[in-house]
This record gives structure tokens, C-alpha cells and sequence, in this order.
């Protein structure tokens, strides 16, 4: 089971639209946090130790979580996949920017039929 966690600022639209949608992949785990003290589910330690793979959406989320949960980061991969927050929850132009970008980094799964 590859264990994903997807990052945003709020944890409100993006980071909880790619967590639902790749809830649904055979062989997948998903959560999703916001690095902002404010975020419906802020981004822990603990939360990063979890995760096999962290997908931020912006740059400066990867320098939150670095300075953050530097030490849980332990080597673990962070993709950026450059998604500016202009997006609303489940937008449909969001979901077809996540399948696009997040799959690349998932060659041993299929997405779900």
C-alpha cells in the first residue's frame, strides 16, 4: 500500500480534491494536510513520518513543510506539482490538472477502471 499525503495552504480545496480523488485508486492511502496553523487539518510530524510520497501544491509549501517537519522528512520524496490555489473543492479543471500531474510519480499503480 503506497501511503500518499497531499499538502496546501488551508487544507480546504486542493490538497482535499486530490485526496479524494486518488482515495479511489486500488493500491493507495491517502490524507491530505495544510501547512497553515489555521488549515482544517494541519500538517504534523506525524503526518509525514505516515506518508511514503508528499505532493505539495506550491513551492512555498515545500519550504513550510521543510521547516516544519524537516526532521520527519527523513529523505522522503516531495513533488511540487506547481498548482496555484485558484481552484474551488472537486473543480473539475483541478481534478483533470491532478490526474495528469500526480500519476507520472505512481508507475507501478493503475488508476481505478
Amino acid at each position: 500500500m503506497k501511503k500518499l499525503l497531499f499538502v496546501c495552504s488551508q487544507n480546504r480545496l486542493r490538497s482535499p480534491t486530490a485526496e479524494q480523488v486518488f482515495a479511489r485508486w486500488p493500491g493507495v492511502e491517502t490524507a491530505s494536510a495544510g501547512t497553515d496553523v489555521a488549515a482544517d487539518n494541519p500538517l504534523t510530524a506525524e503526518l509525514v513520518a505516515w506518508a511514503d510520497l508528499i505532493f505539495v501544491m506550491e513551492p512555498a509549501h515545500r519550504r513550510k513543510l521543510q521547516r516544519k517537519c524537516w526532521a520527519a522528512l527523513n529523505g522522503k520524496r516531495v513533488i511540487c506539482l506547481g498548482i496555484p490555489d485558484e481552484y474551488d473543492y472537486m473543480d473539475a479543471a483541478l481534478i483533470a490538472l491532478l490526474e495528469r500531474k500526480v500519476p507520472p510519480y505512481l508507475p507501478q499503480l493503475k488508476a481505478p477502471q
